[in-house]
C-alpha cells in the first residue's frame, strides 16, 4: 500500500511540476556556470599578469636588473606564485627566475591577449578536468605596462584548486537557488493551479462513481473569475443539468416500467374480450347486431394501441447495413405493407425514377416509409369523399448537396398540435386514438442512417422529406 501511495505521488502533477521547475532552474545555472568559470579563470591569471607587471616596474626602476640580491626577486616571484616572468620590449627578452629553479621544457600556453569567449570556456573546462600537473605561460599585457610583453610561468595546480573550490560553491549556490525558487513557484502553483485542479478531480470522480447524489456537485468558488472559476461554474451547471436528468429518466423507467406491465395485462384482457365480442356477434339479436361492430371496432383499435405501446418500448435501432438497392422499387414494397396497393379509393402514385439507387440500410428507410404512408393513407380515409382524388405521391432527386426524398398527400394537412409536437412519442398523433409512435420511431431511424426527417411547410396538403447525404446516391 506503502509503495502504491508512492507510486501516486510521483506521477502526481505536484511531483512533475516541482520537477520539472528545479530542472530547468538547474538547466540555466548550468548554462550560466560555464561562461562564469571562464571568466574566474580569465580573472584570476590578469591577476598573475598584473603582479608579473608590478615586478617589472619594479626592475626597470633599478639600472641593471641583475644587480638585484636574490632577496628581493624571490619574494616577487613567489607573491606571483611564479617560477620565472619574462618581458619583452622593442625586441628585447629578459627573464627573472628564483635561483634555484629548473625552467620546465613542456608547458601549457594561456594567451590572455586573445578574449575570445569560446575559447576562454573550452580552456576552462580543460583546465578543471584535466589540469593541475601542467606548468602554465600566461601571456599577457599588464595595465599600465605600455608595450612590454609579461610571461608569467606558473605551475597550473593552484589555479585548478581554486577553479574547484568555486565551482563547488557555485553548484552549491546553484542547488540553494534552485531548491529555493522551485519552493517557493511550487506553493505559488499549488495554491492557485494544482490544489483547485485536485479539488475538480476528486469532485469528477466521485460524482462518477454516484451521479444521483446532489451533495457531490461542486460548489463553485466564488471569488475566482479565471479559467478555473469558469470550469468550475461549467462543471456545476453540467452536474447539476445530469443529476436533474437521471432523476427525471429514472422516474421515467420506473413509470414506463409499470406502464408496460399494465399495459400487458390490459392487452390480453381486450384480446378476451375480443374473442367474446366475435361470439356475440353470431347472435341473431337486431340490437347486438347493430352493436358488435362497434364494440369489434373499439376493441380492436385498444388491442392496436397496447401493441404499439409495447412495441415501441421493445424498440432497439440496430447499426444500420448500407447497401445499394432500387427506391423505386422499395417504394413500391412500402406501399403494399402499408395498404396502399390496391387501395379501393386511395391511389399511390410512385414518381421516383427507376435508374435511382441508394446505398442505405433499405429495412430502414421500408419502415420509414412504411409508417409515413400509413399515416398518409389514414389521414385521407378520415376525410373520405371531402377529399376529391385521395393520392399518396413518393417522389425523389438530388437537391444541393443531398437526396431529398418527398412522400406528399393530398390530405387536410397535419393539426396544429400534431405540428407542435412532431416527432415526440404519444404526443405528435395527427388523429383521436393515435400514439405518434410511427413518426417518433421513423425520425430515429432516419438519424441512424445519417439523415434528417422534417415536415415542408405547405398552406393545405402533408409533405414529409428525407434528406440523405450525397454519399448515399450511388
Amino acid at each position: 500500500m506503502a509503495l502504491g501511495d508512492k507510486t501516486v505521488r510521483v506521477r502526481s502533477l505536484s511531483f512533475k511540476l516541482i520537477s520539472v521547475i528545479a530542472f530547468v532552474i538547474l538547466l540555466v545555472e548550468v548554462a550560466v556556470f560555464f561562461p562564469s568559470l571562464a571568466n574566474y579563470r580569465a580573472s584570476w591569471l590578469d591577476d598573475r599578469l598584473r603582479v608579473g607587471g608590478v615586478a617589472v616596474r619594479v626592475f626597470d626602476a633599478v639600472p641593471d636588473v641583475t644587480d638585484l640580491p636574490v632577496e628581493i626577486t624571490d619574494p616577487l616571484l613567489q607573491s606571483a606564485g611564479a617560477l620565472a616572468i619574462v618581458y619583452r620590449r622593442a625586441g628585447q627578452t629578459d627573464l627573472i627566475a628564483l635561483e634555484a629553479v629548473t625552467m620546465p621544457t613542456e608547458t601549457h600556453l594561456a594567451d590572455m591577449r586573445d578574449r575570445n569567449p569560446l575559447r576562454l570556456v573550452v580552456e576552462g573546462v580543460e583546465t578543471l578536468l584535466f589540469g593541475g600537473r601542467r606548468v602554465l605561460r600566461i601571456v599577457g599585457v599588464p595595465p599600465g605596462a605600455g608595450d612590454i610583453v609579461v610571461e608569467v610561468v606558473m605551475p597550473e595546480g593552484p589555479l585548478r584548486a581554486d577553479m574547484l573550490t568555486y565551482s563547488v560553491n557555485i553548484l552549491a549556490l546553484g542547488f540553494i537557488i534552485a531548491a529555493v525558487t522551485a519552493a517557493v513557484l511550487y506553493i505559488f502553483a499549488e495554491r492557485l493551479l494544482i490544489a483547485p485542479i485536485k479539488r475538480l478531480t476528486g469532485n469528477v470522480l466521485a460524482f462518477r462513481r454516484n451521479p444521483e447524489n446532489g451533495t457531490l456537485i461542486i460548489t463553485p468558488d466564488p471569488d475566482r473569475d479565471d479559467e478555473i472559476g469558469v470550469l468550475e461554474n461549467a462543471l456545476s451547471e453540467t452536474q447539476a443539468e445530469l443529476f436533474s436528468m437521471l432523476r427525471h429518466r429514472r422516474h421515467l423507467a420506473d413509470l414506463g416500467l409499470a406502464v408496460a406491465k399494465i399495459n400487458h395485462d390490459l392487452r390480453n384482457m381486450l384480446t378476451s374480450a375480443q374473442l367474446l365480442s366475435d361470439q356475440v356477434a353470431t347472435l341473431d339479436d337486431p340490437k347486438v347486431q347493430r352493436l358488435a361492430p362497434r364494440l369489434v371496432t373499439t376493441l380492436d383499435k385498444a388491442i392496436g394501441f397496447a401493441q404499439t405501446v409495447l412495441d415501441y418500448g421493445r424498440q432497439q435501432v440496430t447499426p444500420p447495413r448500407p447497401r445499394r438497392f432500387s427506391l423505386h422499387a422499395l417504394g413500391n414494397e412500402a406501399a403494399q405493407a402499408a395498404g396502399l396497393h390496391g387501395h379501393p379509393t386511395i391511389r399511390f402514385d410512385n414518381q421516383v425514377p427507376e435508374t435511382l439507387d441508394l446505398k442505405l440500410d433499405p429495412d430502414h428507410v421500408s419502415r420509414v416509409l412504411v409508417n409515413l404512408f400509413k399515416n398518409a393513407r389514414e389521414a385521407l380515409e378520415v376525410m373520405g369523399e371531402k377529399t376529391p382524388d385521395p393520392a399518396v405521391v413518393l417522389t425523389a432527386g438530388r437537391e444541393g448537396d443531398q437526396v431529398r426524398i418527398v412522400i406528399a398527400d393530398n390530405g387536410p394537412g397535419l393539426p396544429p398540435r400534431a405540428r407542435d409536437n412532431l416527432f415526440v412519442a404519444f404526443e405528435g398523433s395527427a388523429r383521436a386514438g393515435g400514439t405518434g409512435l410511427g413518426l417518433a420511431i421513423a425520425r430515429e431511424l432516419t438519424e441512424a442512417n445519417g439523415g434528417r426527417l422534417t415536415l415542408l411547410d405547405t398552406p393545405k396538403d402533408t409533405r414529409f422529406a428525407l434528406d440523405f447525404p450525397l454519399a448515399s446516391l450511388v
